[in-house]
């Protein structure tokens, strides 16, 4: 059978998979269903879940267990062996089952039941992109090479982690402590790229700046310290350190980004009342880390900034700020665009006649950092776009999830057909 061919089934799959709400790491109901269909399937099928203690000691997590919610949040995988497969490659198909929160206020239709136009083209809901119908373009490549009964060997592995939306808590697990009895030598990560070759993902700094002001009423504001004026100013710091940062990349992926190392601050609270001047604030920043550098490196620079707009001020001086790591680190990884796995989904692109086989670097992180830092090469490939990725109306085009199968079936028949 072709990939095609599983059309209909592909559809069914996904819809059924994004009826379950996966959001606040409320998995395993999902993911249980997803290892009987992948059971069914003849698939051999492994179940792991993080252990908290382990990831503390990785960079990515906070130091203290208790901060990383690990319990009743499995990860599933599936696995198809050809031939000798210890006389071949395994390739890791990988995607995940958890999805961000959806407002349904500002959505046109119910994000976790499925809605498709009128000819049945386009499908919108939550996971639709990010990444629920990629799991299962993962699961119908697998397939689709297995149904061509190919003289290979080797196996693919088909994985569906959990987190990966704060941090990749399944998959660097998995990458710390393989759940296989086999060695992985290679991976797919099928995240929405617009049908491109991703081999170069940025990093992100989570930090949290706590300022402390003079509060006075309102009727005679200038008695107070306002802590809005502060943050403005430190504000106006970091940005410019951002455009700094971004000058200095020399990536030449990176080139066709205007900003290619954004800052964000994402939440900001202040103040207790309207009618008295702000003397608490409280903000939530994500930095971007270039690839090539460190989180801690990236971090070292914005603490200098700070300490720069501090030491300028004699109120900040004398209450300086708290500039603390929240949540979790994302590092940076990159591949050489002459990996073997990069390779085959090239030339699996060009016997389809798609556009765009160079490879490109993107400006968020996922769930290849883990797996390039243990060693296996990781590219990033498949439906949709980004821009539709954490949206209201997430919409995928259903032609891009069966392109994105087709190259990826035979993208995998061709890595496994690659001599060792």
């Amino acid at each position: 059978m072709t990939f095609r061919a599983y059309d209909d089934d592909l559809r069914r799959f996904t819809e059924q998979f994004i009826r379950f709400d996966t959001t606040d790491g409320n998995v395993a109901p999902a993911q249980e269903w997803l290892r009987s269909r992948l059971d069914d399937m003849g698939f051999e099928t492994y179940r792991w879940e993080a252990d908290a203690e382990r990831l503390a000691t990785h960079p990515s997590f906070p130091d203290d267990p208790d901060g990383i919610a690990t319990a009743d949040r499995p990860s599933v995988a599936g696995v198809l062996e050809f031939g000798d497969p210890e006389a071949g490659p395994t390739l890791v198909l990988n995607g995940h089952a958890d999805v961000v929160p959806a407002d349904e206020g500002i959505w046109t239709a119910e994000p976790f039941e499925p809605t498709w136009d009128d000819a049945g083209e386009a499908l919108t809901a939550r996971g639709a992109v990010d990444m629920k119908t990629a799991v299962g373009v993962c699961v119908f490549a697998a397939r689709t090479v297995a149904d061509a009964g190919p003289e290979i060997d080797g196996r693919l592995v088909v994985e569906s982690v959990a987190g990966e939306e704060e941090g990749g808590i399944g998959a660097a697990a998995a990458a710390l402590d393989s759940p296989y009895p086999f060695e992985r030598d290679a991976a797919i990560v099928a995240e929405p790229t617009d049908l491109r070759p991703v081999v170069a993902t940025e990093g992100c700094l989570m930090k949290r700046l706590e300022l402390t002001g003079r509060s006075a009423h309102a009727a005679r504001r200038w008695e107070g310290v306002d802590v809005l004026d502060l943050f403005e100013t430190i504000r106006e710091r970091f940005l410019d350190l951002e455009a700094e940062r971004g000058a200095r990349l020399s990536h030449p992926l990176y080139e066709r980004f205007d900003n290619p190392l954004p800052l964000t601050i994402g939440i900001v609270e202040a103040g207790s009342w309207a009618s008295t001047v702000a003397a608490s604030l409280v903000a939530e920043c994500r930095f971007g880390v270039a690839p090539g550098e460190s989180v801690d490196e990236a971090e070292a620079e914005y603490e200098a900034a700070l300490a720069d707009v501090v030491d300028d001020d004699e109120w900040l001086s004398a209450h300086p700020p708290a500039f603390e790591r929240f949540s979790i680190q994302f590092e940076p990884a990159e591949i050489a665009p002459d990996e073997p796995v990069v390779g085959a989904v090239q030339a699996a692109m060009n016997g389809r006649g798609l556009d765009g086989t160079e490879p490109l670097a993107e400006t968020y992180g996922a769930d290849n950092r883990h797996y390039v830092a243990s060693g296996i090469p990781s590219v990033v490939f498949g439906p949709g776009r980004i821009e539709q990725a954490h949206f209201p109306d997430e919409t995928l085009v259903w032609e891009d999830a069966l392109v994105a199968g087709e190259v990826i079936a035979d993208a995998a028949g061709r890595y496994l057909s690659t001599p060792e």
